[in-house]
This record gives structure tokens, sequence and C-alpha cells, in this order.
């Protein structure tokens, strides 16, 4: 599968070009593992980091800076002379001709091709259909929307020590967790510790201890993927922190002021809080759609493109999706499988090269197991049958992130703040500002898009090609 470039004479042959969309852990992983291979790499992000996304909750409650679970990423592949990084988004793809669209930051659109395409675009949050939840509840996943969070929750306190009304203050201090996976029980156990921790003697006229934090859930038990025992050991853990667990509860409705929750016995209440965190639920990227529209197959319900056992798309071997935007063998959204299968494709690609395609065999996850850690010195891990909770769980949570990391130099940060804010009381990233804050539904207000500048046809380089296409990233 050696690919030449259009255009070139019959013996002048190029290197095999190989691009990459996507700087997450499949990304990532994928252009790792091909540093010394004989091809030419392209990584294209709309963003220009590698996102450590388990540990985003701890950017929006002030204990992690963004720059130490975000590295840049031509930092990180910087030794990679084979490699170039593009910060752009991808807007389209052609199978058939072997390339990408892709549009610049400041609307310029380019094509890019490739011999080999890998796909590692993840997901994003889901709404279920109510996608206007979104301004007043964001999610946890981009940095974006831990800034924002942050900004917003300890804005809360801010806007409380000045709230004389009694009623508008409690808003305030009231905190709305929808979605009872690892993201969410992590962020609520993490603003009640802000909270009862390390703000009481920041605040004087209000007792930050007093905030309320609900955590809702639409099923019967919060991680429910970890058995009940570990369900009811953290649902014990966040309690005794403060935590309100409604399980069996639908958020119906939210908005600036509140939210409404249908409760299991059908009844709608209204809850008035400020401070809404969405954390159920995710949609795959919408390049998956685009590339199922190519090679004439369908997305599941959560916008996911099936993939045969080798992660290539039917019809064309060339192209593998990775991670959270694919689906086979109901394998869970998770980080490993995305760095497990980086590993595959970029392994695959190595040897069609050598001749060896004939060798490789289907992708085989291997089940590294799931970890949640509820409070500060407190955890559940479920690995292979085993259950771990409480000291021990933390200190297995605790090796595994760190070992994932990027970097030595943000693994020793990351000790330093987390022996600040586990053994003492410090959170030193709580700067915050109104533009986090209100950003996003400003530029909704606006009716733009963060990802573009806006500019003109004309103003752009190129003249009509900087006219911007509609994106399909979201």
């Amino acid at each position: 599968m050696a690919g030449r470039s259009e255009g070139t004479s019959a013996g002048a042959s190029v290197r095999h070009r190989v691009v990459i969309v996507g700087g997450g852990f499949g990304g990532l992983f994928a252009a790792r593992l091909l540093k010394r291979a004989p091809v030419d790499l392209t990584l294209i992000d709309r963003v220009n980091h590698h996102l450590f996304q388990p540990l985003l909750y701890q950017v929006a409650t002030g204990i992690l800076s963004e720059g130490q679970i975000a590295p840049p990423i031509r930092s990180v592949l910087r030794r990679q002379q084979n490699t170039q990084v593009a910060l752009a988004s991808v807007t389209g793809f052609d199978l058939d001709r072997r390339t990408i669209t892709a549009l610049r930051a400041d609307a310029v659109q380019f094509e890019l091709p490739y011999d080999s395409l890998i796909v590692a675009a993840g997901a994003g949050q889901s709404y279920f259909g109510h996608d206007e939840f979104s301004r007043w509840a964001p999610g946890m996943k981009t940095i974006d929307d831990a800034l924002e969070l942050r900004a917003r929750i300890l804005g809360a306190f801010e806007m409380a020590a000045l709230e004389q009304d009694p009623d508008r203050r409690r808003a305030w201090l009231t905190f709305v967790v929808v979605g009872g996976g690892p993201t969410g029980v992590e962020i609520a156990g993490q603003i009640a510790e802000l909270a009862h921790r390390s703000l009481p003697e920041d605040f004087h006229t209000i007792d930050s201890t007093s905030a309320h934090v609900s955590l809702f859930d639409g099923g019967k038990e919060i991680l429910a993927g970890f058995g009940d025992k570990l369900s009811a050991k953290a649902a014990a853990e966040l309690e005794r922190q403060g935590v309100e667990i409604h399980t069996g509860s639908i958020v119906t409705a939210v908005d600036r002021h509140g939210v409404d929750v249908k409760g299991a016995d059908g009844e709608v209440t209204r809850i008035a809080a400020q401070t809404k965190v969405w954390a159920a639920g995710v949609q795959a990227s919408p390049l998956g759609k685009l590339l199922a529209e190519q090679c004439g197959v369908e997305c599941d319900r959560a916008g996911r493109i099936p993939v045969l056992p080798d992660c290539t798309l039917p019809g064309h071997p060339e192209v593998f999706a990775i991670g959270d935007m694919m689906s086979l063998d109901k394998l869970p959204g998770v980080a490993e499988v995305a760095m497990q299968q980086g590993i595959y494709a970029s392994q695959t690609i190595k040897a069609r090269l050598r001749g060896h395609d004939g060798d490789r065999k289907p992708f085989r996850y291997r089940d590294l197991g799931s970890m949640a850690t509820i409070s500060r010195f407190r955890a559940v891990v479920s690995f292979k049958g085993i259950r771990v909770s409480g000291f021990p769980g933390w200190l297995m949570w605790l090796c595994v992130h760190l070992a994932f990391m990027t970097g030595f130099k943000n693994r020793f940060i990351t000790v330093v703040q987390w022996g600040l804010a586990f053994i003492g009381k410090g959170r030193s990233e709580r700067t915050l500002t109104l533009q986090e804050a209100v950003a996003r539904v400003a530029i909704e207000e606006a009716g733009g898009r963060p990802f573009l500048l806006r500019i003109t046809a004309e103003d752009a380089p190129g003249g009509t090609e900087g006219k911007p296409p509609a994106s399909s990233e979201p």
C-alpha cells in the first residue's frame, strides 16, 4: 500500500503518507508508534493540545491547571522528525480520492492527501436531543468546559457572598450534577470537598459548608458498571460528604435559574440552582457519520460507526476508525480502548509496509478495569472481578493516572498539587474570569462558533477559498 503523490513522475516515489485525525489517546498513541516508521505523518486536530480527560474535573474544581493535563501536541511529538502537526478542523472525507478536507482557524479550507488514514475524533457530550441544555449545563469534555465550570462554580460562592436575599443566596449555593457515572461522581465529590475543606476560611459573610450538592441519575444506582457493592460504597462516601443522590430521576428541563426533575413516581420537581454540570451520555464525533455515508454503513444511536475486526471501514482497508467514535464487539467508550486501537492501527500500517499484512490478527481488547475517585483518599476500582475501595483503591487510582499522564514535569507538578489539595486544604488554581463564565452564552447569542474567526471571504487569504463551509466538528 505504499503511496504515490498525484502528479509525480512514474519513477518518483514518495514515502507512505499517514494522516491521523485527533490528538486524543488513540491518535497520540498511534502517532508515537510510528516514530521510526518509513512514513510521512500528519496529525490534525482542532485544538493544539492532548487532553488527559480523566482529570478534567480537577481543573474544574481548582486542583490542577489546564497545562498539567493538556500538554501541546507539538511538544509531545517534537522528537518525531517524520511528523507534522496541523491545527485545523476536519470538515469532510473523500475516500475514493483518499483526501480529507479541513478548515483552518482563519477560515481557509485545504485538502490533505493520505495513503493510510486513522480517524480518532472521539466523542462529545450528549444531551439526548436537548442540546439547548448545554447553555446552562456545560459538559465535561474539553478544556473550555472545565474552565467555564471552574468560573461558574467558584463564581457561585462569590455571588452568594454578595446576595442579601436568602432564597437567591440558596440558589447560588446549590449545585446540580446530572449523571451518576464516574465523571458525575467525581465532580460532585470535589464540589463538596471544595465547599467543606478549601473555602470555609476564605468567606466571612457566608458559610460555604452550607452548599448543597445534588447528583441525579436515571438509573437504579450510581456507577452501575462497577457492581452493586462498589456502587453502594461510593454512594455512602458521597453522602458522608453531604452529596444528595437521587436515582431514578430524569432532568427534563434546564434553564438559567434551575432544573426540572422527574422522579421515579413521575412527579416533576423544580430545583433552583445557578450552577449545573452535565455528565450524562456521550455522542460520537459527527465525523463518524461522514465516514459512514462514504462507505455505505449506518451509525448506531450514539453516532458510532461500525468497523471490521481489524478496526478498518468496510471496503476501505486503508481507513481506521478507532476509540469512542467506532462500534466493535460492544467495546466500552474508555481511554484504554482508544489507546490499544491506536497501537494496533499503527502496527498494522507498519506490517503492511513490510509486506506482512496477512499475518495480522483481529483487534483484541485487554480490559484494564474501571476506577473512579470519590473523595480524597477514597476511590473504587473494578478489575477482572476484583473489587477494591477506600484508601487502597485510591492508591491504585493515583498510580494509574500518574502512569498515563504525559511528561515527567506534569507528573511531578501534579503530585505536588495533589499533596496541597488532599493532605492540606489548598487549591491554587482558583483564578476565574467573567469571560470564562459567560463565553458559551455570549457566543451562542452572537450566533458564532468558537472555532472560526468568522471573517469574510474577501478578508480571508485566498479570496473566496476563505469562505467557511459548514463544519462537521462539534
